[in-house]
């Protein structure tokens, strides 16, 4: 049984983490976020400490280590800019780091990361959960067995809506977040370097701040991509059906499915981080550059378009 602390508990994906730590049968010692909405402790570790301001937070874990408690992780569910400096005081304060993705915004906080977790000793962890969906799991294997004469071709379309909300938090301002393609599109673009390769091209046709799409080639695929939180984006069938979320990967014309199975991925996440089996730096480093890029990128027009900027 080990002991957790958690930094972003009001945040939107830290019930993931606290239900994970849960179902690995670990405790959670102590939470922080400078937010006091986090009533869902309540349902998984009502008796953890809780904390709004860093330094309280800092000084109860010294507390704890100097009466004989042992503080094995520190998850991370904190905005994007923030990650590295959390995954810095997780490593110093001798735990391992579970982060959520982005793991950093630049490829070069990646590197400075690497340095402090050489220094320490400890190791950081991020979340890669489409890497341990059944139906992403059967697509690597697929492509790694089959003998395809040339690339395949891939259509990646993610929408997602959100409300006038998203604009006035962090998540609309691009230095703290990195944008639409970093915020909603880093775990695919993890997730298409795992399948198909390394990055041969990267385009960028379309990026507003609601929207982006461009064309990406790896090794083993040309992938035309499209990403939005604008709910106009939508197909008119989707519209018509009141749903919010539209999410399509074709490969060759055929449709991968996997609109299931993505409800206990962080607890299989923290399961295989407890086997020493989790994703680390190195698994963490081609999105991010991906992402960096097309963050910097000027808009270019090589590559194929995606249908829905045609």
């Amino acid at each position: 049984m080990k002991n957790f602390a958690l930094i972003g508990a009001a945040g939107y994906i830290a019930p993931r983490h606290l239900q994970a730590i849960k179902e690995t049968n670990n405790i959670l010692l102590t939470a922080l976020d400078k937010f006091d909405s986090v009533g869902v402790m309540d349902r998984y570790f009502p008796n953890a400490d809780f904390f709004v301001e860093f330094e309280r937070f800092d000084r109860h874990i010294e507390k704890l280590k100097r009466q004989g408690t042992h503080l094995d992780y520190v998850s991370i569910c904190t905005p994007n800019y923030l990650h590295d400096a959390h995954i810095r005081m997780a490593l110093r304060r001798g735990a391992d780091a579970i982060c959520e993705k982005p793991l950093v915004l630049n490829p070069w906080n990646a590197d400075a990361l690497k340095d402090i977790e050489k220094e320490s000793g400890k190791k950081i962890y991020t979340i890669l959960q489409l890497r341990l969906h059944p139906s992403i799991i059967a697509l690597k294997k697929k492509i790694e067995t089959a003998h395809k004469n040339g690339k395949y071709d891939v259509d990646l379309t993610y929408i997602t809506s959100r409300g006038k909300w998203y604009d006035i938090s962090w998540k609309g301002d691009e230095s703290k977040s990195g944008g639409i393609a970093t915020n909603i599109g880093v775990h695919f673009y993890d997730m298409l370097s795992w399948i198909f390769g390394e990055v041969q091209e990267n385009s960028v046709h379309l990026r507003e701040k609601d929207k982006a799409a461009g064309y990406l080639e790896f090794e083993k695929a040309r992938v035309r991509w499209f990403l939005s939180i604008d709910e106009n984006s939508l197909p008119t069938e989707i519209q018509e059906k009141g749903q919010r979320t539209f999410r399509s990967i074709k490969i060759d014309d055929q449709e991968l499915e996997f609109s299931e199975g993505f409800t206990d991925l962080h607890t299989k996440s923290y399961s295989e981080i407890l086997k020493g089996n989790g994703f680390g730096l190195e698994d963490a480093t081609a999105s991010i550059k991906i992402v960096h890029a097309i963050r910097n990128l000027t808009k270019v027009h090589t590559g194929e378009k995606h249908p829905f900027i045609q």
